[in-house]
């Protein structure tokens, strides 16, 4: 099982990445390979000139093309995902999320801007063809605290349980995906079926 991570924030310091360190973290402990990509990481070239040809977007569009599930992380700004993951997304081909398990997350500074995930980033993750999408999580920024000295960075009581039971979510999801059918297989089963006229 393989889920990619794709943070849409494009600050070093951010709260989009402290919910996607917990997620994370709760995956591998269930054995699960994750991949994390970052907005932040790709040239800004590469993004604005829409260089499907570079080998940061290839880079990208082979890490989701080989990907079971993603999560997708953005703080919210103006009540939007961020200009920088629409980009990012822009870069990926029309069917990249075919037969994957989608899971939205963001964080914004007020319940004002829950509907951020419903309305303006789960129709663009829709648009890329998604298998699966599920309900997602908005996280308010005074819930998550950045890490400070020695004490690591701290998530809210409640809004940790909302996370771990949309990990719940995701598990039970990727688990009941349809694997796909082995084209030999198929082929087989056709030359050697018993027809009858």
């Amino acid at each position: 099982m393989h889920v990619v991570l794709l943070s849409g924030s494009p600050a070093a310091r951010s709260r989009t990445e402290v919910l996607l360190d917990h997620v994370r973290q709760r995956l591998e402990a269930q054995q699960v390979e994750v991949s994390l990509l970052r907005v932040r990481d790709f040239p800004a070239e590469d993004l604005l000139h829409a260089r499907f040809d570079s080998p940061a977007v290839q880079q990208l569009q082979a890490v989701v093309a080989s990907a079971d599930g993603l999560v997708v992380g953005t703080p919210v700004y103006k009540a939007s995902f961020t200009g920088a993951l629409k980009v990012l997304l822009d870069l990926l081909p029309e069917r990249a999320l075919a037969h994957k398990v989608v899971l939205p997350l963001a964080s914004g500074g007020s319940p004002a801007h829950l509907l951020a995930v419903d309305y303006a980033l789960k129709p663009v993750l829709a648009a890329l063809k998604a298998q699966e999408m599920l309900s997602g999580v908005f996280a308010v920024d005074k819930q998550i605290a950045y890490p400070e000295g020695d004490r690591p960075a701290q998530i809210d009581d409640e809004l940790r349980e909302r996370l771990d039971e949309a990990l719940e979510q995701l598990g039970a999801a990727l688990a009941r995906r349809p694997k796909p059918i082995d084209p030999n297989l198929l082929n087989d089963r056709l030359v050697n079926a018993r027809w009858s006229i």
